[in-house]
């Protein structure tokens, strides 16, 4: 296969994620979670190889036809917030006043967040939440915490996407990867086992699911605070 078909086909798999926001909506709109959540995680993981894989066979000289990031932006905005905004609100997670609250200020910041050109630290991590509504809607599925809990963590992550609060990119990030793409491929796992189990409350997929988010959460934050100062 040629360079050109090379980068052609990571552009093609990067598209696949329209495909699969689709499938995630109609069975959101069906009120199956559980579905819903299976194809997000395919997205996901989707999302997870593309970029690599754009750097790999460098798509940009390849390809240049077709723009991998404004293709990963709308892909990314369908699979990481609009949906599970809508998931939120519909399940019920969130009652009343609430769930308004919590769906404007998911789709209206994270709009905001997606069109920053300052989003990316010079290490390759976010600066600031970098809209993972997909991860926290599901986790808030599995754990089912009081309303002011959900509510509440919506508005922090909020307000974090206008700060310069640092989250880790899982693959980009260099620094404590070792730990960070383990933390993230056990992630996935466990998603994917609650999700299988349909979200069930004695699942111990919910352990695996509070511990590897609270690494995804709270390491770039810790390693902000640990970076030897110039």
């Amino acid at each position: 296969m040629t360079p050109r078909l090379k980068a052609l086909s990571v552009h093609l798999l990067t598209a696949t994620g329209a495909v699969l926001s689709m499938l995630a909506m109609l069975a959101a709109v069906q009120g199956e979670w559980s579905k819903m959540f299976l194809w997000l995680l395919v997205a996901l993981i989707v999302d997870g190889v593309d970029g690599p894989l754009a750097r790999h066979f460098d798509v940009k000289k390849n390809w240049p036809t077709y723009d991998g990031v404004i293709m990963d932006m709308i892909v990314d905005y369908l699979t990481y917030v609009f949906i599970p905004a809508y998931a939120l609100f519909m399940s019920g997670l969130l009652p009343g006043w609430t769930g308004w609250l919590a769906i404007i200020a998911i789709v209206y910041g994270s709009v905001l967040y997606f069109a920053d050109t300052r989003m990316k630290t010079r290490d390759y991590s976010f600066a600031g939440f970098p809209a993972c509504w997909n991860m926290l809607v599901l986790v808030l599925f599995a754990l089912k915490p009081v309303w002011w809990v959900s509510l509440l963590l919506v508005i922090v992550l909020t307000v974090t996407m206008f700060t310069n609060v640092k989250f880790i990119h899982p693959v980009r990030t260099t620094r404590w990867r070792l730990v960070s793409l383990p933390m993230t491929a056990g992630w996935v796992f466990f998603a994917g086992w609650a999700v299988a189990v349909d979200f069930h409350p004695e699942s111990w997929a919910h352990w695996g699911l509070v511990i590897t988010s609270l690494w995804l959460m709270c390491a770039g934050f810790v390693q902000q605070l640990t970076e030897p100062r110039t």
